[in-house]
């Protein structure tokens, strides 16, 4: 897979090239869907278009789960909008590490749709600031709409029946404490998937919000011959997809669902207490 991670020095620079890239900035707040908006006009990087969670990176909450995938025409209106196409780079950050949301945007662009050039700003804008990166206020024109049509790829994502009669090896990215089903503060039910693993998102990044080397995350990343990423609502599971893909390794399929979609089924097991059931 092609570099996957630009640093706030590497995206100064290529802002300046002659093919620079659309940054989009997915901040989000979960609990408050108007936040990320907010916050992109309250400081953002120049030129940086907001790519919203709850409106551009999900459908209306239901029984798909909190954050279900939107269709396919309504996820491409929204790249036509945005004036993106295959010959144009694109750059996604966010301000929790890749977490919320542009590892999200990350994955629905370069893995679901088939973009070639996506890359997630390693650190956020925090990284961009601590670079000296300036902060543009307010609204930014929107470029020329393109013709985009994706081919979306079907097979990189599960859904609840192929993950309940499946033998992958399902990898939670929640909190230990959720996981285990000792705090739920979002969904109804707590617990995990029975079988699963729990990788926490939190646990790819440094301390200082970068993504962990290649090597550490390659020998920290769970094992399995086919692997199914999940959370609460198919948002974190892609930042653990995307640690597979820095660790060079084969990227595990999404359960867009997760979770909240998983509970909705009082047939579906529920286990709680252990790593590994």
């Amino acid at each position: 897979m092609n570099r996957v991670l630009i640093t706030a020095s590497e995206l100064a620079e290529s802002l300046q090239g002659q093919d620079p890239p659309r940054v989009l900035d997915c901040r989000a707040r979960l609990g408050d869907n108007t936040a990320g908006h907010r916050l992109w006009e309250a400081g953002h990087v120049p030129g940086s278009l907001h790519l919203d969670l709850d409106r551009d990176l999900a459908a209306e909450p239901g029984e798909g789960g909190r954050h279900p995938l939107p269709s396919p025409d309504a996820f491409a209106a929204t790249l036509q909008r945005l004036g993106i196409s295959p010959s144009v780079p694109v750059v996604v950050l966010d301000d929790m590490g890749g977490q919320l949301a542009a590892a999200r945007a990350w994955w629905m662009l370069s893995v679901w749709a088939g973009h070639p050039d996506v890359r997630v700003l390693d650190g956020g804008l925090h990284a961009w600031q601590e670079e000296g990166g300036e902060l543009g206020l307010g609204q930014e024109p929107l470029p020329e709409p393109s013709q985009w049509q994706p081919a979306f790829d079907g097979s990189t994502r599960l859904d609840a029946d192929e993950v309940f009669s499946g033998r992958e090896l399902k990898v939670d990215a929640r909190s230990q404490e959720r996981f285990r089903g000792e705090a739920e503060p979002i969904d109804a039910v707590a617990g995990h998937i029975p079988g699963a693993v729990c990788r926490p998102s939190a646990a790819n990044l440094t301390e200082a919000g970068r993504f962990k080397a290649a090597e550490a995350l390659d020998a920290e990343l769970p094992h399995g011959e086919a692997i199914v990423a999940y959370c609460g609502s198919g948002v974190t599971a892609c930042h653990n997809i995307l640690a597979y893909a820095i660790a060079g390794r084969p990227l595990p399929r999404l359960y867009p669902g997760s979770w909240s979609e998983w509970i909705r089924d009082p047939s579906r097991p529920v286990a709680r207490a252990t790593d590994r059931d």
